[in-house]
């Protein structure tokens, strides 16, 4: 075991929630604040859990510097819910282009498909590196109603580090991103996003909640079926209080926000990423005993994906890994090998005991 009380969770959702965060949920549980209830047992229209809603709004709109042109929507669902959701409020039947960069953006496209005509306009499937497909070669259509990517790829480790200008491209379609694995741990350039939204589950707090952050002239245009509680200009109307909300994934959110802002706010995360991942992805380079298969201008500095050269040595790996105190190391299924994901929650000193496990490992049996 590690010399810390609880072992590094490196699991990639849902995933590690800050210490301080979780002894603060604990200590609250039965009576929040002296109300003589605790969260789970409160009306989401009282008084005490309006407050909770409203200070994890006005935190995550201060931490994102989200512009007040544009509403923040707590909703259910998941990622994968907007998925289908997206498509039903900004799609109106129309044109709607991907980019597709893994898995998580390839289920978005068979989503969409239901509800739009779809066209995959870049795509680095097939390629060796997983490597971003440069937007200047991006068969972008005139008079699509949107352009959808997926910021952060959990499962194949590829990260946008910064967003594509599509007024630059020479289109006026609003830009969709799904941001579920990356929220938080750097800044959003909101000049080139119409619409960002994200799964809590990542990096965020408990499952339940996604979080949907989406400019005004995009609300109302939501096709006939779309359900009135996945309506954007309904729940924005509502203050995301049209339908029960999960209150307990929002008040455990706006305590992972408040400790970002305690601890230096998203400049800080993003300082503190640059570090982990330069950390891991070093020591993963440094000999052939593993690999990490995505071209380095495009590698994530949340999810990090390796494999062990030897892949019979796999489950000795992960024993070793879980006897030190490092969980849930395992890739996912449709991919294999290895995964650590290194979200705001886990410490620099987490990343430096997964690297010291594996100069360990490879040493007793490279």
């Amino acid at each position: 075991m590690t010399d810390r009380t609880r072992p590094y969770n490196f699991a990639p959702g849902p995933a590690a929630i800050p210490d301080e965060v979780l002894r603060e949920a604990a200590a609250e549980m039965l009576d929040w604040h002296g109300c003589g209830v605790g969260v789970m047992e409160m009306s989401h229209r009282g008084k005490e859990f309006m407050q909770i809603a409203a200070e994890a709004e006005a935190d995550l709109r201060e931490l994102l510097a989200v512009p007040a042109g544009f509403r923040i929507l707590f909703l259910q669902g998941g990622g994968l819910g907007e998925n289908a959701i997206v498509p039903m409020n900004l799609s109106r039947g129309g044109q709607v282009d991907f980019v597709q960069t893994g898995s998580w953006s390839k289920k978005s496209i068979a989503e969409a498909r239901r509800y739009a005509d779809v066209a995959v306009v870049a795509t680095n499937s097939g390629s060796a590196d997983s490597a971003i497909p440069d937007p200047s070669t991006w068969a972008l259509r005139k008079g699509a109603s949107y352009l959808h990517i997926c910021s952060n790829e959990t499962i194949d480790g590829v990260e946008f580090h910064a967003l594509p200008d599509l007024a630059a491209l020479g289109t006026d379609a609003p830009l969709v991103i799904d941001c579920s694995s990356h929220i938080l741990s750097r800044p959003i350039d909101w000049s080139r996003v119409g619409l960002a939204f994200a799964g809590a589950q990542k990096n965020v707090g408990p499952a339940g909640l996604t979080m949907v952050i989406v400019r005004d002239d995009l609300l109302g245009h939501a096709l006939p079926i779309t359900p009135s509680a996945f309506d954007y200009r309904i729940v924005a109307d509502n203050g995301s209080m049209f339908n029960t909300p999960p209150t307990w994934a929002i008040y455990v959110a706006g305590l992972t926000f408040k400790w970002i802002k305690a601890n230096g706010g998203v400049a800080a995360m993003d300082a503190r990423a640059a570090e982990k991942s330069a950390l891991l992805y070093e020591a993963l380079d440094a000999t052939g005993f593993y690999v990490n298969r995505v071209a380095a201008a495009s590698r994530s500095r949340m999810n990090v994906p390796f494999w062990l050269r030897d892949e019979s040595l796999n489950d000795a790996f992960l024993a070793g890994a879980k006897e030190r105190g490092l969980l849930a190391l395992k890739g996912h299924k449709s991919v294999g090998g290895m995964r650590a994901s290194i979200y705001n929650a886990m410490p620099v000193a987490g990343v430096r005991a997964l690297v010291a496990w594996l100069q360990e490992f490879e040493k007793t049996h490279g």
